[in-house]
């Protein structure tokens, strides 16, 4: 099993910022894709940010240029820098790990959900 963890939430003014982290646990030895999501009560979960073991990164189109995700392999842990925040940025941000190995000669499998941290952002 795996476990993430997420911190760093809370209450910031806009164009302040916040630094998000997730850290995965269990019987871990790699995981493929880490990723950052977000929900805001009535809509869909939407994705925030996600990096690949091999560094290859992608946002969503209301977050590039204010958002980075980076990842430290060593310890399974997914960051998110998040810049020039705007109240549209309110919401819940959940940590996603996708693909993981529980030793070298396993494969890649599962979907992780960390439990949620809450950011919002008051104007």
């Amino acid at each position: 099993q795996v476990q993430l963890v997420e911190s760093g939430g809370g209450l910031v003014q806009a164009g302040r910022s916040l630094r998000l982290s997730c850290t995965a646990s269990g019987s871990i030895f790699s995981i493929n894709a880490l990723g950052w999501y977000r929900q805001v009560p009535g809509k869909q979960r939407e994705l925030v940010a996600l990096i690949t073991s091999g560094g290859s990164t992608n946002y969503g189109d209301s977050m590039k240029g204010r958002f980075t995700i980076s990842r430290d392999n060593d310890k399974n842990t997914v960051y998110l820098q998040m810049n020039s925040l705007k109240p549209e940025d309110t919401a819940v941000y959940y940590c996603n790990a996708n693909g993981v190995a529980s030793s070298r000669w396993s494969a890649r499998r599962g979907d992780y959900w960390g439990q949620g941290t809450q950011v919002t952002v008051s104007s």
